[in-house]
């Protein structure tokens, strides 16, 4: 949602290329000024409103203006900024950690849902539900001190492989949305993750992939102690929830972590639906954007069926009544991966 205005014409730079890890950091010193900040949409409504939105809200004489400070936008992660199939990718980092922690746990080989997981049977491991997920978070993410999780992420996010693709999580991300965050930064907005996954799971990694810097991930949790342990000052992670950032945790996790209501919000699913709502909320010029997967081909297509990702008819008919911009994947990007260009 979004009133247009005239807008100044662009001026020209370089062209942004090499690698997504790399283009997450050179982008934003480039991209202010180029003629096509946004190279790898395709012209259409939807890049369209987005360089409208940059041009209103950043240029003073615009009555739209939103001072710099205010210039918060905020990302869901999964399924907006890489991939989410064949399922969240933090699981499939927990199913691994399974496997690497079945022989300290022998009982396993008799206990659900990790028996099956170590039989490979993910789906039966999984059809406990919530519950199974959370007993095999919690058997994986707790029971060690925060450095410690955060060595054990950067390890698996540096040699794990999509199991469709066989390239590392990282090349996983969307290239358009990269593009994006970057165009952002370069016109003094601000960028937050606001993510479902976990927050410690993604501080290791986000900055060199994104630009967004660890204290601008918000996300789920897990309840954390102080304590010393040989004089040493540490944070140990517990086998308990502490805060959900999905839904309606999104909105509450915004006002706890970041005390600006966002101007602008992306997001995939029924899971980023509050996040936009909230943001819309607010006075002055409003941006909020979904992603559908709509392209087999070059990704995966899915919507109100997925347990992942899920885009319902509700979700469509709220992003049509309330002018919220439908991004489709097969239609409005020209790239999704840098390694498929």
């Amino acid at each position: 949602m979004f009133q247009k205005e005239a807008m100044p014409p662009m001026k020209p730079t370089t062209k942004v290329a090499g690698r997504l890890a790399v283009a997450a950091l050179a982008l934003t010193a480039t991209v202010a000024h180029a003629q096509d900040p946004l190279p790898s949409w395709n012209d259409g409504p939807a890049k369209k409103v987005i360089i409208q939105f940059v041009r209103a809200t950043t240029d003073k004489a615009s009555a739209q203006f939103v001072r710099p400070e205010e210039r918060i936008a905020t990302f869901d992660n999964d399924g907006t900024l890489w991939a989410e199939q064949p399922m969240y990718f933090q699981l499939l980092f927990a199913l691994d950690r399974v496997k690497a922690l079945a022989p300290q746990h022998p009982e396993w080989k008799d206990q659900e849902p990790f028996a099956s997981l170590l039989k490979g049977d993910v789906k039966n491991a999984l059809a406990g539900g919530d519950k199974a997920i959370v007993e095999i978070v919690m058997a994986t993410h707790a029971g060690m001190i925060t450095a410690e999780f955060e060595q054990i992420v950067k390890d698996w996010i540096a040699t794990a492989k999509h199991p469709k693709t066989g390239k590392p999580y990282t090349e996983m991300v969307y290239r358009p949305m990269v593009e994006l965050l970057a165009y952002l930064r370069a016109n003094g907005f601000k960028t937050f993750i606001v993510s479902g996954g976990g927050i410690e799971f993604m501080r290791p990694w986000v900055e060199k992939v994104y630009g967004v810097p660890p204290e601008q991930v918000v996300g789920s949790t897990i309840k954390t102690k102080f304590e010393m342990r040989d004089g040493t000052p540490v944070l140990a992670r517990l086998p308990a929830v502490d805060f959900i950032d999905d839904k309606d945790g999104k909105p509450v996790g915004i006002n706890a972590h970041i005390g600006r209501r966002p101007v602008a919000a992306f997001g995939n699913s029924d899971g980023d639906r509050e996040m936009l709502e909230w943001t819309q909320a607010g006075s002055g010029a409003r941006l909020m954007m979904l992603v559908h997967h709509d392209d087999a081909e070059r990704e995966y297509a899915y919507d109100a069926d997925s347990k992942v990702g899920t885009f319902s008819a509700a979700l469509t008919a709220e992003a049509a009544s309330k002018h919220w911009t439908v991004i489709s994947m097969k239609n409005d990007w020209n790239t999704v991966f840098a390694f498929q260009k």
